[in-house]
């Protein structure tokens, strides 16, 4: 059994400190080009460059994603984007295909190359390939199961890294190379571009009476005929670490810093209490649930990991997240008179109750005293999406603490 490596998303710079600060071994992040999410945030070069620094600060791990299917005019892009990132010394590539592969090999073989769950790594004469080509890590096709993953471990090299997706948004396409978006909107999911089709409600037209709609059933429950529950495997920890899986990886590069920390504080908590007594881990099973079902999240499911997925993996009847909490703000530098600086993401007033989420599992109930504008001014209330504000909310802070409301 393995002391796996817990790798958490981040979609910008403030959420990768947030992943570093709320329990990551190592985060994985996206560039402004050649990654499967073109719609996040991403990063720029600087951006990136600052994210490496602090985490390598804080003894964590960054990977950066480039594993976009490349097209013929996208080559010589992906040469001089693997020139920038030698320089500032990311510890892993995340690469699909398979010249881009040999791009980054010949550009800075220095740096790891792991391969994406895009190039659909479901047996072990796959993870020997890739391998044998300079692959450090070969990330699981989401369609394993745990037994599988265990077959694939007893059949490749000691030093080759098994990483697998343990929690977040599921793709309904194979290992996640979709056509759907290009061929309804020309938006191509594997140049980064998916617009989420699967995730839309479906109706019938018949040829001979246009613009009459009728609805797609699937059962009784709805139409949302594509529309994959969440992944969630916080009450297995058991099973992932027996299977020889070296890192547990969280989907979720679009989401917010409060997300993150959610994700990354719980999965840490569960992996280390396991780790040193199981009995421990048993116990705080309660307490794992109820935190992870403080993120947004559509309902869950364990996916492939125990066999094909039955009838009650999918949802029919909407496709909207459940939101328990709304976040506020991430706690800064506190000025001379004691108060933090946040910048504001979501409103709040003065004499309203939140609470702050702490890094060691903590969950504080606080009311806001004060708040006042960059200029001093005091505020009621905080209406302003990004606003910089001072607040005092009658305790000690600390930096990277995250602020929220519950729904």
């Amino acid at each position: 059994m393995r002391y796996p490596e817990l790798l958490i998303p981040a979609s910008s710079l403030e959420v990768l400190k947030t992943a570093v600060i709320f329990g990551a071994d190592a985060v994985y992040i996206g560039g402004e080009a050649f990654g499967l999410r073109a719609k996040a945030k991403n990063f720029s070069m600087e951006d990136m460059k600052k994210g490496i620094c602090f985490a390598h600060e804080h003894g964590v791990k960054v990977y950066v994603t480039a594993n976009i299917l490349a097209h013929n005019s996208d080559l010589e892009g992906v040469e001089a984007y693997f020139e920038e990132l030698k320089k500032i010394k990311p510890d892993a590539l995340i690469i699909a295909d398979p010249g881009v592969f040999m791009i980054a090999k010949r550009v800075c073989p220095e740096i790891e190359r792991h391969v994406s769950t895009q190039a659909n790594n479901v047996n072990y004469e796959t993870y020997r390939f890739w391998q044998e080509q300079g692959s450090k890590r070969v990330v699981c096709g989401r369609e394993l199961s745990l037994e599988e993953i265990k077959e694939i471990r007893s059949h490749i090299p000691k030093d080759l890294e098994i990483e697998a997706f343990i929690h977040g948004a599921m793709c309904i396409s194979y290992s996640g190379r979709c056509l759907l978006s290009n061929y309804f909107t020309g938006r191509d999911a594997n140049q980064g571009a998916c617009t989420h089709p699967c995730r839309w409600k479906y109706t019938v037209v018949e040829e001979t009476r246009p613009g009459e709609y009728m609805p797609v059933y699937e059962n009784e429950r709805g139409t949302y005929i594509f529309n994959s529950r969440d992944l969630c495997m916080i009450e297995h920890i058991p099973d992932l670490l027996s299977a020889g899986i070296d890192s547990l990886k969280i989907e979720g590069r679009m989401k917010t810093a409060l997300y993150v920390a959610t994700v990354a504080r719980t999965y840490r908590k569960a992996i280390d209490d396991y780790q040193q007594d199981p009995g421990r881990y048993e116990a705080n099973m309660d307490w794992y649930r109820e935190q992870i079902s403080n993120c947004t999240y559509r309902q869950f499911t364990t996916g492939f990991f125990y066999g094909k997925p039955s009838d009650e993996a999918q949802i029919y009847d909407n496709n909207t997240y459940i939101k328990e909490y709304t976040y506020l703000g991430i706690v800064g530098d506190a000025d001379e008179a004691g108060r933090y600086q946040i910048e504001q993401r979501n409103k709040f007033s003065v004499g309203e109750q939140i609470e702050v989420m702490k890094p060691d599992g903590r969950n504080l109930l606080v009311t806001v005293q004060e708040i006042r504008d960059e200029d001093g001014n005091e505020m009621e209330s905080a209406p302003h999406p990004q606003q910089k504000l001072f607040i005092n909310l009658g305790t000690k802070l600390e930096k990277y603490d995250i602020l929220r409301r519950k729904e």
